[in-house]
């Protein structure tokens, strides 16, 4: 197995372990209090902060390392040195002064964000943002730091640093039910400062030497700006997205915002486990590649990522279609999450899983774009993407009965037309690059989805009815109806010949006749 590969796959377990917390962070929250306003308000205000700098922190992490390659390769070691101080210093400022004006002005924060909020939880969500604003700073210095370390080979790090974030807020959660809810807050702003802290040694260890120096006229850095431009409102247009989806939830039923944030986090577990993991590792390489004009290497990493990609989240996708109410049902429902969240989360889940594979995508398609030094591509794509998403919003919430599920149906529907535009876009710019073996790879892991499918959900049916209901039942009905559909799939796709399972076989059994 080659070196990307091992460090992917070491990259996904780390990433395993991570997203695993993450997501029982979710199930404290959602335990103990439900879909009710205390958790809207504390899941609007902690996204204020993470769209505000998610906006400019991804453009950083994003441009920074193809920049950086062109410093070492016309400069040298020393001046990257340089480079990297300047990015940090000027990052430094910026986040100092978005911290400090979203503090003043966060209660007209809480307005844009969660426009339906009255009373007692708008109060709380104004408290709520005034104590996460500060944590823009250390996640401004996290990015910077993150992609230094990525550049450096080092991918486990930046892929561990949410787990002592997530154990701090799950004991704040705790704590909060006993001492009040403004500890979970307290505890939220410190697990955030902790993952920029956590990384200190290490980059530190890779040599990264801070000091004070600002150059905004130095040429790397007016390059930089000029690719972060399209990448900002790239960026800005996703989340955009998130503020209409949640704004116009605030004007339904009380839960919907945390129903479409328990939903969002069971899609955003495989995201981040298998999508973000490939396209981390991916990316620095891709970036080298597209310097070094290595076009046949470039295109064959592109095939390579995207089919990976595409055999793992179709299937995942199905389940979750299939599956949405007793996963649901098993992993939240105790406690304040009552039957009716998990219906509301339920149908949100369904109708998110159908653009998965859309999101999974439009990550590993807007890298290569990305490293290519082509933002303004991605960026008109999701701004046509976005305006489908608000037009299909107010459609489906103010002329049918979808409501809740509504949004998430044109979330997805908008994600799937922009990964098609994406793929356009880039035959366009770099010619053949494999989209036969792309569309082939596609068709067969949707096969065997299927099939998948139609085994899986009869599987549970057979075996629900064989057990009966009661939570360990429901957990081994649940498991078995997985693993049957896990082998079904595994074994669809062998059978179909899809090359990536071929070539992870050739190496298995490379390593078995060596024994």
């Amino acid at each position: 197995m080659s070196k990307v590969a091992k460090t992917a796959v070491s990259l996904m377990f780390v990433t395993l372990l991570a997203k695993v917390l993450g997501f029982v962070r979710e199930l404290v929250l959602a335990s103990s209090y439900g879909a009710s306003s205390y958790s809207d308000a504390y899941l609007a205000a902690l996204n204020i902060p993470n769209v505000i700098f998610s906006i400019i922190g991804v453009g950083l992490s994003t441009t920074f390392i193809p920049v950086y390659y062109d410093v070492i390769r016309e400069k040298g070691e020393a001046c990257s040195e340089k480079f990297i101080n300047n990015v940090f210093n000027i990052v430094a400022v910026m986040c100092i002064i978005l911290a400090i004006s979203g503090y003043i002005f966060s209660d007209y924060l809480v307005k844009v964000f969660a426009i339906g909020f009255k009373g007692d939880t708008f109060n709380l969500a104004v408290d709520f943002t005034q104590i996460f604003i500060v944590g823009i700073i250390s996640i401004g210095f996290s990015n910077v730091i993150t992609a230094y370390l990525q550049i450096k080979g080092n991918f486990v790090i930046p892929g561990i640093i949410t787990i002592p974030c997530n154990l701090i807020i799950v004991v704040s959660m705790i704590l909060s039910l006993r001492y009040g809810v403004y500890v979970m807050a307290y505890g939220t702003l410190i697990g955030t400062i902790s993952q920029f802290i956590i990384q200190i040694p290490f980059a530190c260890k890779e040599g990264l030497r801070i000091r004070l120096y600002i150059n905004l006229k130095d040429e790397y850095i007016k390059k930089m700006i000029y690719l972060i431009c399209p990448v900002i409102i790239g960026v800005a247009v996703n989340q955009i997205n998130t503020i209409v989806d949640r704004t116009i939830a605030s004007t339904l039923v009380e839960g919907s915002i945390s129903a479409l944030n328990y939903a969002t986090k069971l899609n955003q577990f495989v995201m981040g486990m298998f999508i973000v993991s490939i396209s981390s590792v991916v990316y620095p390489m891709l970036s080298k590649l597209s310097t070094e004009n290595n076009k046949e290497k470039f295109n064959k990493s592109i095939i390579t990522s995207v089919n990976t990609v595409t055999l793992l989240v179709i299937p995942i996708s199905i389940g979750a279609i299939i599956l949405a109410n007793p996963i649901v049902k098993l992993l939240f429902q105790r406690g304040e999450f009552d039957a009716r969240a998990t219906q509301m989360t339920a149908v949100a889940l369904i109708f998110y899983s159908i653009g998965m594979i859309g999101y999974g995508l439009r990550d590993i398609l807007g890298k290569v774009f990305y490293s290519l030094q082509d933002t303004r591509t991605p960026m008109i794509n999701g701004v046509i993407a976005m305006v489908l998403n608000i037009t299909l919003n107010i459609l489906f919430v103010k002329y049918t009965n979808m409501q809740l599920a509504g949004l998430a149906f044109a979330t997805s529907i908008s994600a799937l037309f922009t990964i098609a535009l994406l793929f356009i876009s880039l035959r366009r710019k770099i010619g053949s690059f494999g989209g036969k073996s792309i569309a082939l790879g596609m068709i067969k892991s949707l096969i065997s989805g299927i099939i998948m499918a139609v085994v899986t959900l009869f599987a549970y049916n057979t075996i629900a009815n064989i057990l009966g209901s009661g939570f360990i039942k429901e957990v081994i009905t649940l498991a078995l109806s997985v693993g049957i559909g896990a082998i079904v799939y595994g074994t669809s796709i062998i059978i179909l010949k899809v090359d990536e399972v071929n070539i992870i076989l050739e190496k298995v059994k490379g390593k078995l006749n060596r024994k």
